[in-house]
């Protein structure tokens, strides 16, 4: 059974940072590309940084330069650093590896004053 248990989110004023983390069980995320998508309120799920098997990361746009995805092979977990955080970051975020269907609940991120 694959399972992805995100944690880490919270309310940050804005510029202020955040580590999500993302424990995974059933695959190992060495061999697998793993990545941090989020959902806005009233938006579309979107990917915001991937991390592919062998160690490649990708970012969505506005996030390039503030966030970070890292893969710790040790204890199976991904981690997404956040930095410079803006009001549009705010949304629930979840890690998953996109080639599976499985999602986990998230954790929710709020950057507000």
């Amino acid at each position: 059974q694959v399972q992805f248990v995100e944690s880490g989110g919270g309310l940050v004023q804005p510029g202020g940072s955040l580590r999500l983390s993302c424990e995974v069980s059933g695959i190992i995320v060495k061999y697998t590309t793993m990545a941090w998508y989020r959902q806005a309120p009233g938006k579309e799920r979107e990917m915001v940084a991937r991390i592919s098997r062998e160690g490649y990361t990708n970012y969505l746009d506005s996030v390039k330069g503030r966030f970070n995805i890292i893969r710790h092979d040790a204890n199976n977990t991904v981690f997404l650093g956040m930095r410079l955080l803006k009001p549009e970051d705010t949304g629930t975020y979840y890690c998953k590896a996109p080639q599976r269907d499985e999602w986990g609940q998230g954790t929710q991120v709020t950057v507000s004053s």
